[in-house]
């Protein structure tokens, strides 16, 4: 396993993986007609721990330390037994991964700066992110002082278990 593990999530736990991605976390999520081999496979090429809510995974003689069987259902919850099985720093390089295709996140250059929305105008440029790779732009809006927030908490492991997320 690479120092900062990389994670594969799937189709039961996208929400889940959107929040890896956001804490800096290289995070693959699978989509909805993956089989559970190829999902395996994919975990076991590119070296990753496949993290899911699917028992059938644990048959699988490549499951012992490739796959975490979570038994939780909300993200939050599901935040909380992850990080009780996997050392998970959810400060780890917050908002530098793309949430749609989970690219590394870079600098806007002036031309994509320029088709911000008028409420995001205001935005100090060297806050702004871009993926080159799905074409979406990123900044610091209210949502991200509420995710770092949440990623604060988890970081001191203080778990909403019974709030939605």
């Amino acid at each position: 396993m690479p120092s900062v593990p990389l994670f594969l999530c799937d189709r039961m736990l996208i929400r889940l993986g959107r929040w890896l991605r956001a804490a800096g976390y290289d995070t693959g999520i699978a989509g909805g007609a993956t089989a559970d081999r190829d999902l395996l496979d994919w975990a076991v090429r590119e070296d990753r721990l496949l993290v899911t809510r699917d028992r059938k995974f644990i048959e699988f003689r490549e499951a012992p330390g490739r796959v975490i069987l979570l038994g939780t259902n909300e993200t939050e919850s599901c935040a909380a037994e992850l990080s009780g099985r996997q050392v998970v720093d959810w400060l780890h390089r917050p908002f530098t991964r793309c949430l749609e295709c989970n690219a590394p996140l870079g600098p806007a250059a002036p031309r994509i700066r320029a088709a911000l929305p008028g409420s995001a105008q205001t935005v100090d440029p060297a806050e702004l992110r871009w993926c080159a790779t799905c074409r979406k732009l990123y900044w610091p809006g209210s949502h991200v002082r509420r995710m770092r927030s949440r990623f604060e908490r988890w970081q001191r492991g203080a778990f909403s278990l019974t709030d939605g997320p």
